[in-house]
């Protein structure tokens, strides 16, 4: 779930308790992510913290929970998921239900999928899996946006906004996946349909974000769409990735001040 990596350089822009719910939701998937994608822990252990930390975030929270829980596992896990306690408190209070709601879905289907071996054959596989790698981030954000500043989206095309996202990280880590033997595309695409496919859920992004007034909220959706597409163009003209100037020149050009 890489899409959660694309909003750091926006989160910065955003104002007070807002910059604070969002920076704790970045981090609390991240988190997470990190459980999916360990390569020290075997898929029964990845399957069990998963699951367990689904369960423990929807009931009350409760930190000592999650710290037994992540006991026997501490030399294995990197640092940013045994301070998930950290980044759940770093929420305001009144936006960590959304938080810990999102966080608790993710982690059970990325627990669904380690357990099918991330085995994706069809279309609709792929759209299960982006939604909760990813669409879930769209969703998250839609609901802090409402918390913060009472804004209403549309839940299809926050979910599309991040299955773009994810679609453009699979494209671009597709060799890396392969060498550790998972494959994200269903059966028979080719590298043109996972093209279309991003492009289309990106649009979707595109419309999301054109829902919003013009703002910081507005901006934090645009930096990641307009670098999502750029780096599509990039790979498409076979380079591997964007320049840091290249970034730095996309995020001037987006941020409306």
């Amino acid at each position: 779930m890489e899409t959660s990596r694309t909003f750091f350089i926006p989160i910065s822009k955003l104002p007070g308790e807002l910059e604070e719910a969002v920076m704790s939701a970045y981090l609390c998937m991240r988190a997470i992510d990190e459980i999916e994608d360990n390569s020290q822990l075997p898929s029964e252990a990845k399957i069990n913290l998963l699951n367990s930390l689904s369960n423990i975030m929807k009931s009350t929270f409760n930190e000592a929970d999650i710290t037994a829980l992540f006991a026997p596992y501490k030399d294995s896990l990197p640092e940013v998921t045994l301070q998930l306690n950290d980044w759940i408190k770093l929420s305001p209070h009144s936006a960590t239900p959304s938080i810990l709601n999102s966080t608790s879905k993710m982690a059970e289907g990325m627990g669904k999928w380690v357990e099918k071996n991330w085995n994706i054959e069809s279309t609709e596989d792929l759209d299960q899996y982006t939604f909760y790698v990813a669409g879930l981030v769209g969703v998250l954000l839609s609901d802090l946006w409402k918390w913060y500043d009472g804004i209403e989206c549309d839940p299809s095309l926050a979910i599309g906004f991040g299955r773009g996202l994810q679609a453009v990280n699979i494209i671009r880590n597709r060799e890396e996946d392969l060498a550790r033997g998972v494959d994200f595309f269903p059966n028979g695409w080719k590298m043109t349909d996972m093209f279309t496919y991003a492009r289309t859920n990106l649009e979707l992004g595109d419309l999301y974000s054109k829902n919003l007034k013009v703002g910081p909220i507005y901006n934090f959706c645009k930096i990641p769409l307009a670098l999502a597409f750029a780096t599509l163009d990039a790979i498409e003209a076979g380079e591997k990735k964007l320049t840091r100037n290249s970034v730095i020149e996309i995020v001037n050009e987006v941020v409306v001040e």
